[in-house]
């Protein structure tokens, strides 16, 4: 998944740059629709990915504010004022 993520990446990169290139050189309509595609890629496929392949295995309740995550930050801080005192 990664090399995909990777491999995508930079083929969209490509996208972009040709679509840059062609507005260069003076075919904007050419250029707008290889930058449009380029970027619909990135957004729809490449993030999506990106964003599953990073929390397939993470545990969601482990980034949200309980009062048991509330309470072992203020633990947490407690004992680092202890320690510099």
């Amino acid at each position: 998944m990664k090399y995909f993520i990777r491999i995508l990446f930079f083929i969209i990169v490509i996208l972009v740059g040709v679509g840059y290139y062609y507005k260069n050189i003076g075919d904007h309509t050419t250029g707008d629709k290889w930058v449009g595609i380029g970027i619909l890629g990135a957004s729809f496929i490449l993030m999506p990915l990106f964003i599953y392949h990073r929390w397939k295995n993470k545990n969601v309740k482990d980034y949200m504010l309980t009062e048991e995550n509330l309470k072992k930050m203020r633990d947490f801080n407690d004992e680092e004022k202890t320690y510099k005192n």
